[in-house]
């Protein structure tokens, strides 16, 4: 049982709690990318320091963190391992659900599972489905219980999760669920096949007559009409694991660098790390760590303001959606041009699969494939030109 406990924490308390796990899931990133060793030990590692309860009030048994926090130590966590904020995704909006829930008893019980290290993943997407609207998984009554069929993928961070948020259609509605992640009728395969982000455990699952208790029918669904903070939150993960990757990117390089001693006969310099040309990579790779993460922190500032007003300014909730809209441009492409460039400070030897540096380039542009520029960038213009409204897409919590 969670001990609950009036304490606040400062961000240094946090550094120094996540800190140290951060750097020994660090430890392993390169290795775990070459054999493709899902995270299984390191997410243990996060629940053993309660990392998920980031978000759970402190009287609950969590750390009371605001959303820039929660931000700004994901951005730490990607830097350290791209993969595991990403699996995190859908957790971290569960959470903020719950904390607007109006269901007193189901709010406590669920943020006290958390604080106790319960995680959770999600099952939203399907096979050969076109529109979040066309759900093959279906929840039925049988014998007067629920029950739960259907094949999702893009399962991400499930395999790693305790509960799994399923949407569905229940008698031409779409619903989200609650199950078990081991629960009987559940079946989940590692067949994710993406060239990045290889570790998100983002494959398929199956549902197969999976008991649902009444009460873990949550609400209305994935794509659910109307304005939500969850569109743009769920987005800024993806900008925050862009940030991490670009820190991580600069890091590496820049400790490659430094330690160099052989460059090409006609270098402006004898040393790669006096080289003009080098420097100027690396102040590229510098400029896209900072630009991304300052702009992530900017609008979680405002996605604390949203939430401490119970996510119903909807003014300050299209605000947000434009900025996160936006920020995708500038994050996305600074980061996909600052980690392809990083191959022009060193030859060949640079491309060794021992230091696995392609990692970064696959892992951002995976990341940014998953909500395409292309369309962000036609909503912004509908938007500018015409007012048409941005499109929102996410909706799980009872209110």
């Amino acid at each position: 049982m969670t001990a609950t406990t009036t304490r606040e924490y400062t961000d240094t308390d946090l550094d120094e709690i996540f800190r140290p796990v951060f750097d020994r899931i660090a430890e392993g990133a390169v290795r775990r990318e070459s054999t493709r060793e899902l995270a299984r030990e390191e997410i243990g590692w996060l629940k053993d320091v309660r990392f998920g309860a980031l978000r759970v009030p402190v009287e609950l048994g969590g750390y009371g963190a605001s959303v820039r926090t929660l931000f700004r130590l994901l951005i730490d966590l990607a830097a350290a391992e791209s993969n595991l904020p990403q699996a995190l995704r859908v957790h971290w909006s569960f959470v903020e659900d719950q904390l607007l829930s109006t269901d007193a008893p189901a709010r406590e019980q669920w943020l006290r599972a958390v604080a106790d290290g319960t995680l959770v993943g999600n099952a939203i997407t399907e096979p050969g489905v076109g529109a979040v609207d066309r759900y093959r998984t279906t929840v039925t009554e049988v014998d007067g219980g629920l029950k739960l069929d259907g094949t999702k993928y893009y399962s991400t961070g499930s395999l790693y999760s305790d509960h799994i948020l399923v949407a569905a259609d229940r008698d031409g509605e779409r619903v989200s669920v609650l199950v078990d992640a081991d629960a009987d009728g559940v079946t989940q395969h590692d067949d994710w096949d993406g060239f990045g982000q290889r570790l998100t455990a983002s494959g398929t699952t199956e549902f197969a007559g999976v008991d649902v208790p009444a009460d873990r029918v949550l609400g209305a669904g994935y794509g659910a009409p109307g304005r939500t903070y969850a569109t743009s939150y769920l987005q800024l993960v993806q900008l925050a694991v862009l940030a991490g990757i670009a820190q991580r990117a600069l890091d590496d390089v820049a400790g490659w660098v430094r330690a160099r001693t052989r460059t090409f006969t006609h270098a402006a310099a004898d040393l790669p790390r006096e080289d003009p040309l080098v420097q100027q990579v690396i102040g590229r790779l510098s400029a896209a760590a900072y630009t991304s993460r300052t702009l992530v922190l900017d609008i979680a500032e405002k996605l604390d303001r949203i939430l401490d007003r119970g996510a119903t300014d909807e003014a300050l909730i299209d605000e947000v959606e434009f900025d996160v809209a936006r920020a995708q441009h500038a994050v996305i492409t600074t980061v996909l041009d600052a980690t392809t460039q990083l191959f022009e400070v060193g030859g060949a030897s640079i491309t060794s699969e021992r230091l696995r540096l392609d990692r970064h380039w696959r892992n951002a542009r995976t990341i940014s494939a998953h909500n395409p520029l292309i369309y962000k960038l036609q909503a912004i213009g509908d938007h500018v030109l015409n007012g048409t409204d941005l499109p929102y897409a996410w909706s799980a919590g009872k209110r």
